[in-house]
């Protein structure tokens, strides 16, 4: 069989965060390499990161991040994974795919090698079902369609503003789950996977397997402040899920989680995770009802301005149960001031409240 034309290679970013040499690449070379890479380097700037030959990227270190942002350059995690939303910032493509370096190809269960990418172009170029759900999950996939019930005036769906996939063998669990399953294992391919995240509902998000829309929601993928200096790691992706939800079910827009899979191969230690987590166990309950609950007025019509107000609500609210929140929120102020800075508001992202018109998406 042909391989099939890659997708969007002029309109899609990849971004990596990486403190070591990119060897796993090779694996992804069938599927990466008419793509664009953006490499985040955290650590020591002085490190050599290694590329294999025969890609296209660009790399950033930290020298860089502060070179270009100046002092707004405090809102970017250091020593943390959290520093790749700097790639999302610098991008000029309309679509970001981001992945760690520990994740490799997976494959279906006839062992064909699995297109994570091609996958989540896919995903991403179809609707969104966020105001119902399809127990058919996603409806436009080749195959299914909508169930018995589904009102017609739903059908038409909301653009898609976020594709989250899974993983296979190694389970992304916090530090205590670790503890108690220690040799547990993802084997389960589930083929009909990729359903809507429908509104009102929470979103921890994944960042090792992750597409987006920048036109979109890209100034609400912030990965706030983790790792060194902060007094909490490894809820990057968790606090970026959680924001975006907020304002993609504000502004009508969907999520989809599900396909594609990849292969996570390499188990965190548990104990170190432990000392990143332990105060965002406790904070998570106070956290999620806070997004369960929030709310956003209807002069938010921008994913800036959604962002600002979500920044407001954060240090009123947040801020009583710890003075990081407050650190936090006016954080989440600098990363959109720098997010304008290096990417000047458009009339064509003016407004994106209204729904685009059906013609608008690719169907798969």
């Amino acid at each position: 069989m042909a391989a099939s034309t890659p997708l969007l290679t002029d309109e899609l970013d990849i971004v990596i965060p990486t403190i070591r040499n990119l060897d796993f690449l090779e694996m992804w070379r069938p599927f990466f390499q008419p793509y664009h890479l953006i490499i985040v380097q955290d650590g020591d700037p002085t490190k050599t990161i290694a590329v294999p030959d025969g890609f296209d990227y660009e790399l950033y270190n930290r020298n860089d991040i502060n070179r270009i942002l100046g002092p707004k350059a405090s809102c970017i995690s250091f020593k943390d994974s959290a520093c790749r939303c700097f790639g999302y910032m610098v991008s000029k493509k309309k679509y970001i795919f981001t992945i760690d370096d520990d994740c490799f190809v997976a494959k279906d269960p006839s062992g064909k090698d699995i297109n994570a990418l091609e996958q989540h172009i896919k995903n991403i170029l179809s609707p969104s079902t966020p105001s119902f759900f399809n127990t058919l999950y996603d409806p436009y996939r080749e195959g299914a369609d909508f169930v018995r019930g589904y009102p017609f005036s739903l059908r038409e769906g909301a653009p898609t503003a976020v594709s989250h996939g899974l993983w296979l063998n190694i389970p992304d669990y916090d530090a205590p789950t670790q503890l108690v399953k220690p040799r547990e294992r993802n084997t389960r391919f589930v083929c009909g996977c990729g359903y809507d995240n429908t509104k009102g509902h929470p979103v921890p998000y994944v960042r090792m397997n992750l597409t987006f829309d920048r036109d979109l929601i890209g100034p609400a993928m912030y990965f706030g402040l983790m790792g060194d200096g902060q007094p909490i790691g490894r809820y990057d992706d968790m606090w970026a899920g959680w924001c975006v939800k907020v304002i993609c079910d504000h502004l009508g827009l969907g999520v989809k989680t599900g396909l594609p899979y990849i292969w996570h191969s390499k188990a965190s230690n548990p104990f170190v995770n432990l000392k990143k987590e332990y105060k965002g166990i406790f904070w998570q309950e106070e956290i999620i009802p806070f997004f369960q609950a929030a709310t956003l007025s209807k002069d938010c019509t921008t994913v800036q301005q959604c962002y600002i107000e979500l920044s407001k609500q954060v240090k009123e609210k947040l801020g009583k149960v710890d003075e990081y929140f407050v650190k936090l929120s006016d954080a989440m102020v600098t990363w959109i001031e720098a997010w304008d800075e290096l990417n000047p508001p458009t009339k064509s992202s003016a407004n994106l409240q209204t729904v685009l018109p059906k013609e608008n998406f690719e169907y798969w």
